[in-house]
């Protein structure tokens, strides 16, 4: 069965993601309906790890993930901004390329999820997820706006990528009195 997976992903337009195979080649209308429902559903994830670290009273992790909600609604809004007048279609959920949102994250219980070094792993996972998508879409698109905008997109996604890296380096390995004050 892998191999019929790998031989699909090679072909033009089509790319594997976690043993899924997705059509990548959007026209640009589609492929921003598919960015603003991934913004949308990353700010709600956001928001669910925003308040599931601040009932556990981690105030740091807590506005880490307050600070990601504002930039998961400010790329959504900016993406909005860029369609402009541009129609796009209502996509229902049979219609997404896609199983899951790439940031909706896999399933994860509420006591893994309160410990804040898994919920940054989670929410690594979830933008690792969002980069691989966006890579994948600019590199079968064959719209150069659309390989253009998913290239920068994933570069977005990186971007937040190191900064959960950075989190997750501070957590392994937190200042004494950070350590001690825990």
């Amino acid at each position: 069965m892998a191999r019929n997976i790998v031989s699909i992903a090679q072909r033009p337009g089509v790319a594997a993601h976690f043993g899924r195979v997705f059509a990548m080649n959007y026209t640009l209308p589609e492929f921003l309906a598919h960015a603003l429902a991934l913004e949308r559903e990353a700010a709600e994830r956001y928001r669910q790890l925003a308040e599931l670290m601040s009932a556990h009273g981690n105030r740091e992790v807590w506005a880490l993930f307050r600070d990601m909600v504002h930039f998961s609604t400010l790329h959504h809004d900016d993406i909005q901004r860029r369609v402009g007048d541009l129609e796009l279609p209502r996509l229902q959920p049979s219609d997404y390329r896609w199983t899951s949102p790439p940031e909706a994250g896999l399933e994860a219980s509420y006591e893994q999820l309160s410990d804040p070094f898994r919920a940054l792993q989670y929410a690594r996972e979830n933008e690792v997820r969002a980069m691989e998508y966006y890579s994948s879409v600019g590199q079968s698109a064959t719209d150069p706006d659309v390989r253009r905008l998913a290239a920068e997109f994933a570069g977005e996604e990186a971007d937040h990528v190191d900064a959960l890296d950075d989190w997750l380096a501070h957590l392994r390995n937190p200042p004494l009195a950070w350590a001690v004050s825990r």
